[in-house]
């Protein structure tokens, strides 16, 4: 009679259980990461700075056909980026532009990530003001609003509105003299460093889930190896 097949059996299953636990503890950030995020260039008082929101995910896994951008009453000037994937409506209300829709030219599948970029102009007298930019996000089966706001000292909201912080003017004056040019280079430099980034963190996610599996199997084989075999 062969008494290895217990243990090995106990081992297995603690093996599966460390594995499930290291991916369920990696997928916990992400899942709380699934929200259409804003990152300005620049976030100087008076300055043009523009805001890339990025999303990576549907409405309960529905493809996104539509992204409809609130601008706050303190935005009086916002220029959409052209982007072939996508058509665009500048939205007005009396002199200024209130909203900005994107609506996919093809459906965007969840699980599949996509950046649309504003340029606007930070007002000259916001600085320390948060402005939010709640995204309404429109799929081919339901719709995912973006608008509550965060409140510090508060948990955040399951649908947090999108929003960035005015600091000072920079001493330089760059705020005030930012040209078209320098944001665009700005946003470029930005949507590299975050690509970057992107891939790397998943990278980093799949090698520590497979090194886990394989340190913890090799525990596994070296401890059956050691067990001496008893035969009835």
């Amino acid at each position: 009679m062969n008494f290895r097949t217990p243990r090995v059996r106990t081992l297995a299953m603690t093996t599966t259980a460390l594995v499930g636990g290291a991916v369920l503890a990696l997928a916990a950030p992400l899942a709380a990461s699934a929200h259409v995020t804003v990152t300005p260039s620049d976030t100087a008082a008076g300055s043009y700075s523009v805001l890339t929101f990025a999303f990576g995910h549907g409405c309960e896994a529905s493809p996104t056909t539509q992204l409809t951008f609130e601008m706050p009453e303190e935005i009086e000037s916002v220029s959409p980026t052209l982007n072939p994937n996508w058509t665009i409506e500048k939205v007005a209300e009396g002199d200024r532009t209130s909203q900005v829709v994107y609506t996919a030219v093809t459906p965007v599948a969840d699980g599949y990530r996509d950046t649309i970029a504003l340029q606007v102009h930070l007002p000259e007298d916001a600085a320390g003001t948060t402005l939010e930019f709640p995204v309404l996000q429109t799929c081919e089966t339901g719709e995912t609003n973006w608008n509550e706001p965060t409140v510090e000292g508060e948990a955040e909201p399951e649908h947090p509105a999108p929003a960035i912080t005015v600091t000072e003017d920079a001493a330089d004056g760059h705020g005030h003299g930012a040209s078209t040019e320098d944001a665009d280079a700005a946003k470029d430099e930005h949507g590299a460093a975050e690509a970057a980034t992107d891939s790397s963190d998943t990278v980093a996610r799949v090698l520590g889930i497979g090194g886990l599996a394989v340190g913890v199997v090799g525990i596994v084989l070296a401890l059956a190896a050691r067990r001496p075999r008893k035969d009835a």
